[in-house]
Formats: structure tokens, C-alpha cells, sequence
């Protein structure tokens, strides 16, 4: 984490080494960007520091934001504080190191499947993914625009609360019983018995309901990254990681036929969740369905699962809340997810209060 300031106050901030900061060197994680120094702060980073929080550093990340383990081959492998060993999750893995380390009291992040949640849950903290376009996303490079919010990052829920209030003028969040709303509970069965064992611990007495996932949609978070890298990649592929390249390469052979069915698909998906909400007004799942793992395994072997219950609610835009719940395999914290309807965001945050405390 490249520190630019020598005195932390009591709003010290994280910022995600994706935002840009005038003046102060933002890489994107890449070797590409290592001596990149923007003219302009990011529209989130400026709404912080208006409210008083103080940017204390950069925070390393996963390289360009595409990938879960925030191991990075040029600024180096985020340590997890709290499972040396194991991966502080990603993309916004320095955030979430960064907090579980005690070093800033709040961190700003972005999440296109999963990358504000997954740190949460490795970390043991909590992480905010709000509706999309709700906190301003300008000034952040884009890894898949319509996937890609920023949102929240901090050790409990009053802290994404406060800082929710400074990003969006008027936010407020009501105390709400989880009693008086109809939340349901699903994809338990997917986790590991730990994990999956802490969720219904936390939902006891919620209802089980059954959530499809959305098959068939990631040629269309693919194609947008394509587009993002359509004349960075040819021109520097040797300096991206190998792994990116290897994302990279395998995206940009996927046809157009194939992206044209994913995204019709994203908006079949989307018609099934909100007739789901119709129903319910809250929904809780595993945030991921396994406690963090060792660090070494590589993003392509463990993406598939790391993102299967993260990357749904970036499809269809949700709010999506993560937060720890209990010890879990090998006395690793465990994490739930509280989803609402898109513009429910202060109803998810509530929920997070009322299971937090």
C-alpha cells in the first residue's frame, strides 16, 4: 500500500489502487500504469474526503480488478491479517487486509462480481456492494461497466452506514426488525458444512426459497473486459499478467454469437429475480462458500466457486451486503450475504444491523 500521508484521523480510508487520486500514483494493479500519476480524483474518493474521511494509501488489488486472490505478480501477494497463509480474496484484497489489520478504519472499493464481498468474507470484515450506479463509479477504471459498482468496505456495518451517507447525498438507513420483512434463505447447500452450518444459524426461523443461478451470462462480463483492453491489451499483452492473458485470450475467442445469448440471458435472469423478490424482501445466502483459501491455488482454479454466489446480484445489480458470522473450517470467520431489490440499499444495511448485533 503506497502511503501519501504521515497522520491517520479517526476517518482514515483505504483506497483501492483502481481509483484514480490527483497527484498520487494509481497503478490499476498493472506494471502497465506503474508510473501513472492522474490529474484527477475519482467522483467516490472526492465525496469522502469532503465528509472528512482522509485518504491514508493506496491499496494493492488483483491486477486490473479481474480476479479473487489479489495475488499480484508485479506489487506482490496481499497478506490475509487474520489467516497468514491464505488469500485476503479479491480484487479489493488490499482493502480488505488493510482493515483486518487494524491499519485505516474504512476502505474504498469496487465489486463487478464479487470483489468488495470476497475480501469481506476472507478477512473477516465487512463490505458493502450497493445498487448499480448508486455511488459514483467515474474516475475508477472499468473492468466491466455494467457490472461494476463501488461501494463500502469497513469492520462492521456502522461503517459502511457512515460512509454510504457520504456517498450518496440524503442516504439514511432505519433501524428495521427483521421480524416485520419477509427474507428468505438460500443456497446453504452449497457450502462447505462450516460455512453452510453458521448461514443457517444466522437465518434460523427465515424461509427457504429456491434462487436459479445465472447460467450462460459470463460471455457478457467477458466481452465488456475485451472491449475495456481493446487496444491496451494487443499492445502490451507481454507485460499483463499470465494469468490475465490467459482470461484475456479465452475472452476474446468467445463468439459473437455466444455474447449476444449471455447478455439476453442477463435479462431473462433479471426477470426471474424480480419476480423471486416479489415474494420476499430480503434474501440471505453464504457470501462465499468457503472460508479463504490457501494462497498458492491460482484465480482460474478457484474462480468458478469463489464467484457463484457473489456474482449473481452483479448481474442483476442488487445490493448485497457481506458480513462475518461465525467460525467456520479451520476456525476461519464464515460470511453472510443480505440481498435486496435494486434501490433497496438502506433496507440490506438495517438487516446487516439487526444480524450483526
Amino acid at each position: 500500500m503506497t502511503i501519501w500521508i504521515t497522520e491517520l484521523g479517526p476517518g482514515s480510508l483505504a483506497v483501492k489502487d483502481l481509483f484514480d487520486t490527483a497527484g498520487v500514483r494509481t497503478t490499476y494493479g498493472s506494471p502497465i500504469f506503474a508510473d501513472h500519476v492522474p490529474d484527477r480524483t475519482a467522483e467516490a474518493v472526492t465525496r469522502l474526503e469532503a465528509a472528512g474521511y482522509v485518504p491514508a494509501g493506496k491499496a494493492n488489488l488483483h491486477e486490473f480488478a479481474w480476479g479473487i486472490t489479489s495475488e499480484n505478480a508485479t506489487y506482490g501477494t496481499v497478506p490475509n491479517p487474520i489467516a497468514p497463509g491464505r488469500i485476503a480474496g479479491g480484487s479489493s484484497g488490499g482493502c480488505g487486509a488493510a482493515l483486518a489489520a487494524g491499519l485505516v478504519d474504512s476502505a474504498l472499493g469496487s465489486d463487478s462480481g464479487g470483489s468488495i464481498r470476497i475480501p469481506a468474507a476472507c478477512c473477516g470484515i465487512v463490505g458493502f456492494k450497493p445498487t448499480w450506479g448508486l455511488v459514483p463509479i467515474e474516475g475508477c477504471f472499468p473492468l466491466t461497466p455494467s457490472f461494476d459498482h463501488a461501494g463500502p468496505m469497513a469492520r462492521d456495518v456502522d461503517g459502511c452506514v457512515r460512509m454510504m451517507e457520504a456517498l450518496v447525498p440524503g442516504f439514511s438507513v432505519p433501524e428495521v426488525a427483521l421480524g416485520d420483512v419477509r427474507v428468505g434463505v438460500a443456497w446453504t447447500e452449497r457450502a462447505d458444512p462450516l460455512v453452510g452450518a453458521r448461514i443457517e444459524e444466522t437465518a434460523a426461523g427465515f424461509e427457504r426459497v429456491e434462487v436459479p443461478w445465472p447460467d450462460g451470462v459470463y460471455p457478457a462480463f467477458s466481452r465488456e473486459i475485451v472491449e475495456v483492453h481493446a487496444e491496451l491489451y494487443p499492445a502490451n499483452r507481454d507485460r499483463y499478467d499470465p494469468g490475465i492473458q490467459h482470461k484475456m485470450d479465452c475472452a476474446r475467442a468467445v463468439p459473437d454469437a455466444h455474447v449476444e445469448a449471455a447478455r439476453a440471458e442477463r435479462e431473462r435472469y433479471r426477470e426471474t429475480i424480480a419476480a423471486l423478490f416479489e415474494g420476499i424482501d430480503l434474501l440471505i445466502t453464504p457470501t462465499i462458500p468457503m472460508v479463504a483459501p490457501p494462497v498458492g491455488v491460482g484465480d482460474v482454479a478457484l474462480r468458478e466457486r469463489m464467484i457463484e454466489l457473489t456474482f449473481p446480484w452483479n448481474v442483476t445489480g442488487s445490493p448485497a451486503l457481506a458480513l462475518p458470522c461465525g467460525p467456520a473450517e479451520h476456525g476461519l470467520p464464515a460470511s453472510v450475504q443480505v440481498i435486496g431489490r435494486p434501490g433497496e440499499d438502506a433496507l440490506v444495511l438495517a438487516a446487516g444491523w439487526a444480524l450483526e448485533g
